[in-house]
Parts: C-alpha cells; sequence; structure tokens
C-alpha cells in the first residue's frame, strides 16, 4: 500500500493524538466531508486534524503552519490557525496539523443571500491580506503570473467543457482581453490563492470564514480579485470593486480573465463528479456554471 493509498479513519487520528498530543485524545472526532490534498476531522467542538492525503509532499501543510500565524492575527474574518504540529510517524508517514475550526456551512452548499454584505465583508477580507509580503515569502509555480502565462490551461479546460455547455467564443473573449491586459507593476502580495466556494464559509447567509490556505503564496492580486465573480452573486463584482479601492482596470481586467479560467475548472471538476470519476466534485459544477455567467455578463470596464 503507497502512503496515498493509506485509510484515514477515526481510530487512526485518535491513535496519532494518543501518540504526540494526547490531552486532546479524549476529544469527539468526526470526519469532515471534501477535501483533495488533504483530508479533515473535527476535534471537539473548536478544533480540526488536517491530515495530508493526496499531496505528495509537505511543503503545503508546511506553508499553512509558518504563515497562517503571521497572517490570522491582522484578518477579518476566522481562518483556520496552527495550534499543534502531527509529525511523520511509523503509524502515518505524512505530515498533519491541529487547526483551529472555521465554523459555517461551504459555499457549495450554503448560497449567500446576503449579497451586498457578502461583497463588503470579502472585500474588506482581501484589502487586509493584499499587503506587501517579505522577501521570504512562497510563490507558486502553477499560478500567480500573468494570465498570458496560463494560456494553455485555459485552453485546455475550455475544450473539455461538455460542448455546449458554454458560449466558448465569449468566454475566449474574455480571456484575450485579460491576456492583452497590462502585467502588475507593484509589489508582490499575500494571496490566499485559491478562492473558490469549497475554500469559504457561509452563516446567515453571508460570508463568516475563509479556510483552506495550502495555496498561499505572493503575487499579483488579480488572483484574489477573481473571486469577485467566483463567489459572489450576480451584480456583487461592481459593488466589491468599490468597496475594495484599490483595483485599477488592468488588474479587473486580468481577475476577470482568470475568474473565467477558474469557473471552467469548477465545471470540469462538477463533470467529473457528475461521472463518478476519483476526485470529481459534483457540486462545484453549477457554483461554476453559475460562476461563468456571471463572469459573462458583467464586465465591469
Amino acid at each position: 500500500m503507497t502512503d496515498s493509498e493509506i485509510e484515514i479513519t477515526a481510530d487512526l487520528v485518535r491513535e496519532l493524538l494518543r501518540e504526540q498530543h494526547p490531552d486532546l485524545a479524549g476529544l469527539a472526532i468526526r470526519e469532515v466531508a471534501g477535501g483533495w490534498g488533504n483530508q479533515m476531522w473535527r476535534l471537539g467542538d473548536e478544533l480540526a486534524v488536517r491530515m495530508q492525503r493526496m499531496t505528495p509532499t509537505p511543503e503545503l501543510q508546511l506553508k499553512e503552519r509558518r504563515w497562517l500565524p503571521v497572517l490570522a492575527p491582522r484578518l477579518p474574518l476566522p481562518v483556520p490557525t496552527p495550534v499543534r504540529n502531527g509529525e511523520p510517524s511509523a503509524r502515518f508517514p505524512k505530515h498533519w496539523t491541529v487547526m483551529t475550526w472555521v465554523p459555517g456551512e461551504p459555499l457549495d452548499h450554503a448560497p449567500i443571500s446576503r449579497g451586498d454584505h457578502a461583497a463588503d465583508t470579502l472585500a474588506g477580507f482581501l484589502r487586509a491580506l493584499h499587503v506587501e509580503a517579505p522577501a521570504d515569502a512562497p510563490s507558486m509555480s502553477d499560478r500567480g503570473g500573468h494570465p498570458k502565462e496560463c494560456t494553455e490551461g485555459f485552453e485546455r479546460f475550455l475544450q473539455a467543457v461538455d460542448p455546449g455547455a458554454i458560449a466558448a467564443d465569449d468566454v475566449r473573449a474574455v480571456w484575450d482581453d485579460a491576456v492583452a491586459a497590462p502585467e502588475w507593476e507593484g509589489p508582490p502580495v499575500w494571496l490566499h490563492g485559491d478562492l473558490h466556494p469549497a475554500n469559504v464559509v457561509v452563516t446567515d447567509g453571508t460570508l463568516s470564514g475563509v479556510i483552506d490556505f495550502d495555496s498561499i503564496f505572493a503575487d499579483d492580486p488579480a488572483w484574489d480579485l477573481a473571486a469577485a465573480w467566483v463567489l459572489l452573486p450576480s451584480g456583487g463584482a461592481s459593488r466589491f470593486f468599490d468597496a475594495y479601492a484599490h483595483a485599477d482596470e488592468a488588474t479587473i481586467r486580468r481577475a476577470r480573465g482568470l475568474a473565467a479560467m477558474k469557473s471552467l475548472f469548477l465545471m470540469l471538476m462538477g463533470q467529473a463528479g457528475d461521472r463518478g470519476l476519483p476526485g470529481g466534485k459534483p457540486t462545484w459544477g453549477p457554483a461554476g456554471r453559475a460562476a461563468l455567467d456571471r463572469v459573462l455578463a458583467d464586465g465591469l470596464t
């Protein structure tokens, strides 16, 4: 059995806690649905155990351990913060981390009904996050650059979506406009890096927390600003950018193109889920479809 095939069970989680953090081993353990590179388990009411699963190397969890304690205190929404480290052992040869639990329902299961509040909340969160990052901030090899560097991936996503599901020419026009937009000329800023409906939570109809920071890196803010279309209800992007107040026209154009690409990816994950393929997420398809509709309907510039 390979590392990626290790069955992670509540019993295994409890055994690991007994070995490395015995004072936590008596808390209730409940599996959390979802997850890809990591599997989550609730630990009591206020904690969670994040188990490295498909991710082949520990760098992503180690990034969260290193940087979330630095960023969390100045962010206006709850985010998961590491409180204990779990190290590889004979029972489980991968990293795992005990983190604070962020309450709420993922957006792909609980829609936003208070759109204006959510737009203002997201803008405030990203204003606080998007500050100049230090020289030793992490980077990402597959994201963060100008959209022109991602055209191969965009085309692959566009071609893979079920024929007839989208107006391909309209989507490509949005992408071409992003590719033609000027590059980011400011310093690299902190980014969540993977804002989509399964990585934010909703309470009382509005955004109440942001989770899954293993993609955290520093670069062009457009990568996060794509969330204006990917997360918010129809019409929310305009209010969001007014509240965010720091995005110029070129940045908005890049963000809109990246939102189109992210929407296609969500649709593809939904297709895979509908077909019962490994890693597929059935709830992501409708979220991606709705996001792409918003991208096409609202260009802002």
